[in-house]
């Protein structure tokens, strides 16, 4: 493949640094699995310009993102469309060389989805901004009632949004810590918006979830926001942890039992659930989160934006 975008995403942070704050000063050290240098780029948008004997299911010329969650294809997690949740993955970007560069190997066409009409840039940020707020979202379909809190606003969470404006039938309520995004959020038409600095903003959203919201995602993963986000889930309601800032979740035993509550984590999304989604973009059902396109010699300024917070949506590099 040709790369001709790819997305920055926090988790390439993560990998920049070496490793995922498990909190209580434990690290998850990331750096054993990866011969260094290492590429990393993991939301790629481009076009094919070559293909082995044995390849089919796609043409040189043909322009496709990459579903880079590759598994070994062989055990009973890829089987039961799983890959993305593989033991030994070879995922591009995060364990195999990825698309911070001008060309990037795809080792099957199954991997490999039509974009249409929509601009390469931001169809990249779909292989995992969007692929990972979808799946989440799907987690909380069957149980979301008239509401749904969502807990950040970044590349992630804002796919998140915009994405379920379309899938569901609910007033978004949205908590957020940064002024610009706050901004973005209710230019985006999301009918709550509180302001997570506010010392009050769990009695906010207890107050318009009328004392708890049946489904809560927190997209940040943070000390703070999970707690804002356990506090915030109804009775016999889902807490979904996407977000990967790090630290942990205290929680009262009794109290999961006595208000009956789940929380699930969620990691990434399947290739049919890619094949979903790509297929609402193609028909233009979601609308677009805000980008910022850059050359890919501004890769590691990207990482310094995103490591601070100053990004929004999602800077997206072009070769």
């Amino acid at each position: 493949m040709r790369v001709e975008a790819c997305g920055v995403c926090h988790s390439d942070v993560h990998l920049w640094h070496g490793f995922f704050d498990m909190g209580g000063g434990r690290k998850l050290d990331v750096r054993a699995v990866r011969e260094v240098p290492f590429t990393l780029g993991h939301e790629i948008a481009g076009e094919v310009i070559a293909v082995g004997p044995d390849a089919s299911g796609v043409q040189i010329g043909d322009r496709r993102v990459v579903f880079p969650w590759i598994g070994c294809g062989d055990c009973d997690v890829c089987h039961a469309d799983r890959e993305h949740l593989c033991n030994q993955p070879r995922a591009l970007g995060t364990h195999v060389d990825g698309g911070f560069s001008d060309r990037v190997v795809v080792p099957h066409a199954r991997y490999l989805f039509d974009f249409g009409s929509v601009p390469a840039e931001l169809a990249a940020t779909y292989a995992c901004s969007g692929l990972t707020a979808y799946s989440a979202l799907l987690k909380v379909r069957d149980r979301v009632g008239p509401q749904l809190v969502i807990v950040g606003a970044g590349g992630v969470g804002f796919a998140g949004v915009q994405i379920a404006k379309h899938l569901l039938d609910v007033d978004l309520i949205v908590v957020e810590v940064d002024d610009l995004k706050l901004a973005a959020l209710r230019e985006a038409g999301v009918a709550h918006v509180v302001d997570g600095r506010d010392e009050d903003a769990g009695r906010q959203l207890k107050k318009l979830t009328g004392g708890g919201c049946a489904a809560v995602i927190d997209f940040v993963g943070s000390e703070a926001s999970a707690m804002l986000g356990f506090r915030t889930v109804a009775k016999s309601g889902v807490l979904v942890m996407v977000g990967l800032f790090g630290g942990t979740l205290p929680v009262s035993l009794p109290l999961m039992a006595l208000k009956d509550l789940t929380i699930q984590g969620s990691d990434l999304g399947s290739l049919t659930e890619m094949g979903q989604l790509m297929e609402m973009v193609r028909t233009h059902k979601i609308d677009p989160l805000p980008l910022e396109v850059r050359p890919m010699s501004e890769a590691e300024t990207s990482l310094r934006d995103l490591e601070s917070g100053s990004v929004l949506g999602r800077v997206v590099l072009s070769p």
